[in-house]
């Protein structure tokens, strides 16, 4: 009886990790008959695990949704994974979960192991949260927008710009990216027939969502690569094209992180960057510690400028 209990919950953790499994291929992780695998099926539906049976050639079996949460095997590294990102869901960024996250929390520590509480509780003792200004995203919004994600259907929403301006947008969602704080959802944007980036905070979605529409293939680069460099070069209100008087592979090597570098000829290259303040940007490039010219916009130009005059004056004899 105890090989056969210990089975189960090998049989359990298995259904839990992939979505389909071939019914042979249980049989030989299980080191048991297919047979044996259909009579302990049948024993965990009748715990009640909704657990669905396909036939043929191709059939295995999937572990489906029910109407109560049955209990979830999780192995050590597991478990102690779900409550570091508990304790950093308790502590903000996604409006509406931090008390949820607390209890949640306090029901795993309650059942883990000695072992893995000492684990757990040594990160939430030695670790310091350091409170960082930025934007709560709305839970309810989040998971909408994740759910169309997921479906493929179009998402209508109301969005506020950098500038405050708002504007009505329909997209393909096609999936959400966490960056800092901030959510961002990569989409096609249907009215001008490209991809965009959109905050998630500053979205207000349009239910119902619809309709289902085949989903597209993602930017070439790939999501994350198209998210950073839509930072880099079209985030904030002020955009600069700066020509850095070195070879492109330097120009890169030096600027790459921060912008788009884009060759002229064997000498110079074009660092084509954007941010909030020309201030801030005028002083990053500064640290560069390279000869440059500003092409654009004239509003950088002059903030260097009065920045050379400070530092010259700063350099005098006093």
């Amino acid at each position: 009886m105890k090989a056969t209990s210990a089975r189960l919950l090998r049989l359990l953790s298995l259904l839990q990790t992939r979505k389909d499994w071939p019914g042979g291929e249980l049989a030989s992780r299980l080191q048991v008959s297919p047979r044996t695998v259909r009579r302990d099926v049948d024993r965990l539906r009748e715990l009640g695990y909704p657990i669905q049976a396909t036939m043929g050639t191709g059939g295995g079996y999937q572990l489906g949704a029910g109407a109560s949460l049955p209990p979830l095997l999780l192995d050590d590294d597991e478990a102690v994974a779900v409550a570091v990102g508990l304790r950093t869901a308790a502590q903000g960024g996604v409006s509406g979960i931090e008390e949820t996250s607390v209890r949640a929390l306090a029901k795993l520590l309650q059942v883990l192991p000695s072992r893995l509480r000492r684990r757990v509780d040594t990160l939430g003792t030695f670790t310091v949260p350091v409170p960082s200004p930025g934007p709560v995203v709305d839970a309810d919004t989040l998971a909408l927008v994740a759910a169309a994600c997921r479906d493929s259907e179009r998402l209508r929403f109301d969005y506020r710009s950098h500038d405050g301006d708002t504007s009505r947008r329909v997209v393909e969602p096609h999936r959400l990216a966490a960056r800092g704080r901030r959510w961002y959802l990569v989409a096609w944007d249907t009215a001008r027939g490209d991809w965009r980036t959109f905050r998630v905070d500053r979205m207000r979605p349009l239910p119902p969502t619809g309709p289902r529409v085949p989903p597209r293939d993602p930017p070439g680069q790939g999501v994350a690569a198209y998210l950073e460099e839509r930072m880099r070069v079209h985030a904030g209100s002020v955009r600069a094209r700066v020509r850095l008087l070195v070879p492109v592979e330097e120009g890169v090597r030096l600027a790459g992180a921060f912008g788009r570098v884009e060759p002229v000829d064997e000498g110079s290259c074009v660092l084509v960057l954007a941010g909030g303040s020309s201030l801030h940007m005028a002083c990053y490039l500064g640290m560069l510690d390279v000869d440059m010219r500003v092409e654009e916009p004239e509003e950088l130009r002059e903030q260097m400028g009065r920045l050379s005059a400070r530092f010259r004056r700063a350099a005098e004899p006093g």
